[in-house]
């Protein structure tokens, strides 16, 4: 695009690819990330310094903090997202529910408002009927979030929750909804220019999750009809409309095994899984969202987008699946991508770099894209094979266990798939491992053999 980059890092991160990459880069402060990448006034002051005109929030850290967003345009700097007014009412669960409901679009039964205290919630709960879920009003990532199966276990679910949520976002306020058992997790991309055009780029279908985190994503889904997809597409441009959106955001929705979905909450930011937007649409989401930040109307109407083929992506965390998906830190002492046509990763680090504890440990995102779907999950198999990894472990065997798992592959899957089938990955790797040492112990014996060979003029 002709720009010119800036990329701010934390003392951690002096060697990350995208500060190598960048032309120029600022270091703002030590690793714990108040100390930097929350850290307001050093990223402004960074941007002031280097002469930047616009700063683009990535997709963690600042990315949906309103206050960031209203900061950085009195400052006199483009904000590459949404408005501060728009960003703080879809970033309230309990206001971006409201804001749906004017439009009728489907919401899972539960509270209009916070909860103040326990016997309000109970009354709640007896209307709603468990099993209920008790969310943070404010955040996201699984955090303040609890699962209620009966009356007894209440009260400190809803103390842990707001604690928790307080902890995590400076607010303990919580709600009550309908915990819906069996749901699948679909999003839709939405992009939405200055002049007042709102768009959506399709659904991607994020069920497979580990503690409400997303592990496996990919575009189309398998089970929504045209019909469907057209029925979410402008359920998601209305909530957008509803909030005066600019720029790229994801609106989230749950759907139940009768096919019913129900609003969930906006992303407002660009998504971690982004790439498998790009791949069925040609389109580059980032570039798009800059266009539109430079004052560019979106080129193109709703109907002349299209689907081309399938895309899946997986999430490579430094973790130990085995263990609960706990992180895993370390030196990648050996680290090799696949390459090949329609493979595509989008990675933090380089063979050498070490693991950091200070931040989210997503080490890349692999992307597979293929004609078809089942062509897309063949080409994922051979790529997860293809990826060298050493010194840390992965969620790389995880994401080859789910990707060929019968459920996945049949599309009869939702979002207790980890819990479902974590017994099964657990017995396959016991069983490899098995193998394995069987394996090593054979070889030993061979070079014990070949060793004495020599002796006998053989």
């Amino acid at each position: 695009m002709g720009l010119s980059t800036v990329a701010v890092y934390s003392d951690v991160d002096r060697e990350s690819p995208h500060v190598v990459l960048a032309d120029e880069a600022v270091c703002i402060g030590a690793p714990p990330s108040r100390e930097s990448y929350l850290n307001m006034d050093k990223i402004i002051k960074a941007a002031k310094e280097t002469n930047a005109d616009a700063i683009h929030p990535g997709y963690g850290f600042l990315s949906e903090n309103d206050a960031f967003s209203d900061a950085v345009t009195k400052a006199g700097l483009i904000f590459i997202g949404p408005s501060a007014e728009s960003m703080k009412m879809m970033g309230n669960k309990l206001a971006a529910k409201n804001a749906a409901k004017q439009f009728l679009i489907p919401m899972v039964p539960g509270s209009d408002g916070a909860i103040s205290d326990i016997n309000e919630a109970k009354k709640l709960a007896s209307q709603v009927g468990f099993p209920l879920l008790i969310k943070a009003a404010a955040g996201g990532g699984g955090k303040g979030m609890r699962i209620v199966h009966e009356e007894s276990e209440l009260s400190s679910s809803v103390e842990r929750a707001m604690s928790e949520a307080l902890s995590s976002f400076g607010d303990g306020s919580v709600f009550i909804e309908k915990y819906v058992t069996s749901p699948r997790h679909i999003e839709i991309q939405v992009m939405a220019d200055q002049q007042g055009n709102t768009i959506h780029l399709f659904e991607r279908e994020c069920s497979i999750q580990r503690r409400h985190q997303k592990v496996v994503e990919e575009a189309p889904s398998s089970i929504l009809s045209k019909e469907k997809r057209h029925q979410m597409g402008a359920d998601a441009i209305m909530i957008a409309k509803a909030c005066g959106y600019v720029g790229a955001g994801t609106v989230e929705f749950l759907m139940d095994e009768n096919g019913n979905h129900y609003f969930l909450e906006m992303n407002t930011r660009l998504q971690v899984e982004h790439p498998v937007t790009e791949m069925i649409t040609g389109l580059d989401l980032v570039e798009m969202q800059i266009r539109i930040a430079e004052g560019y109307s979106i080129p193109f109407k709703q109907e002349e987008l299209r689907i081309h083929g399938h895309a899946i992506e997986l999430r490579v965390y430094a973790e130990n699946a085995m263990e609960g998906f706990i992180p895993s830190t370390g030196t990648l002492k050996q680290y090799r991508i696949p390459h090949g046509p329609g493979i595509r990763v989008d990675d933090g680090y380089r063979e050498g770099m070490d693991i950091p504890i200070h931040y989210d440990p997503m080490i890349a995102k692999l992307i597979a894209y293929a004609p078809t779907r089942i062509e897309a999950i063949e080409k994922m198999k051979t790529a997860i094979d293809q990826y060298e990894i050493e010194g840390v472990d992965t969620t790389l065997e995880f994401g080859k266990f789910a990707i060929t798992h019968p459920d996945f592959i049949s599309g009869k899957f939702d979002t207790n798939f980890v819990s479902k089938h974590m017994g099964e990955f657990n017995q396959q790797e016991e069983i490899i491992d098995r193998t394995l040492s069987r394996f090593a112990a054979w070889l030993f014996e061979k070079r014990k053999a070949i060793l004495v060979l020599p002796k006998l003029n053989s």
